[in-house]
């Protein structure tokens, strides 16, 4: 069991938790991720781990409530442990000084981002942070990126905050502007990471994005994270998260992250109906 130390909402129905778990602070690196159960009986999720505090022996997480597992975690409070917590898991990002790098982070892959940008400015990089959300509301860790990041862009699809715009458009600028970039990590929907590389690959511009595919046990045993990279089949569990976005089969990955949304809906909408139930029953 795995105590939570400490809960933030970030913004509507998504959480970060600082989880006590000292020997995955220790070894953590910046792109791994754990995998987590709420119960005994739960769902295997994958999660970034957002950062680590060693002296206290914490990670942290951050968790949107999109589908029964991660509505079920964001109820838990301070006190509450998590049935498993496994990890860490995943190739690190390779980090070195490669002169100015890019991180983009959209939506909740800010949480993703961040530790990259992080381990990136301490690896002697300029770090030009870009940043996006549907609406200021759900602009995460913004003060947080700020404090390691050399330059920080925010964009949002409805104008509330920042640039009125997606990443790609901030990204354009920058490139538009004949700005010197050596390297771009993009974190977020697919559908964005997707433009990023097609932006990015004319210009011959490094890019490396973080996939996001069904997973189940974390080792490359069970298969169900395979995804298509430079034509061969990789496991996104130990071959990455990270991959060269200008080889990744990005139409085979969106079949793929389609093909269980019925059931996932499925089992969100009878765990409502059963929490609906106890709370009559109570």
């Amino acid at each position: 069991m795995f105590e939570i130390k400490r809960k933030t909402e970030l913004a509507p129905d998504i959480c970060r938790f600082e989880v006590d778990a000292p020997q995955i602070a220790k070894k953590r690196k910046p792109g791994q991720f754990v995998i987590i159960r709420v119960t005994d009986t739960g769902e295997r999720v994958p999660l970034t781990i957002a950062d680590s505090n060693t002296d206290e022996g914490t990670i942290t997480i951050i968790a949107q409530g999109v589908g029964k597992t991660t509505k079920m975690l964001n109820m838990l409070d301070v006190g509450d442990s998590i049935h498993d917590v496994v990890g860490p898991l995943g190739s690190p990002t390779h980090i070195e000084d490669f002169g100015t790098a890019v991180i983009i982070g959209g939506g909740v892959g800010i949480a993703i981002a961040y530790p990259i940008a992080k381990g990136m400015k301490l690896a002697g990089n300029k770090v030009v942070s870009i940043l996006g959300a549907r609406d200021k509301s759900l602009m995460l860790l913004e003060d947080d990126v700020r404090a390691i990041s050399d330059e920080v862009i925010v964009t949002t699809d409805d104008g509330s905050y920042g640039i009125h715009g997606f990443v790609t458009d901030a990204l354009k600028g920058l490139i538009d502007a004949g700005r010197k970039i050596d390297v771009v990590v993009a974190i977020g929907p697919v559908v964005m990471m997707q433009a990023v590389a097609e932006m990015t690959r004319p210009h011959g511009i490094r890019t490396i994005v973080s996939l996001n595919p069904i997973m189940i046990d974390g080792t490359g045993m069970c298969g169900g994270c395979r995804v298509t990279v430079g034509g061969q089949i990789k496991f996104a569990c130990v071959d990455g998260p990270e991959f060269d976005a200008h080889e990744v089969d990005f139409e085979d990955l969106k079949v793929r992250l389609s093909a269980f949304r019925k059931y996932e809906q499925d089992a969100l909408e009878r765990w409502g109906h059963e929490c609906q139930l106890d709370g009559q029953e109570g």
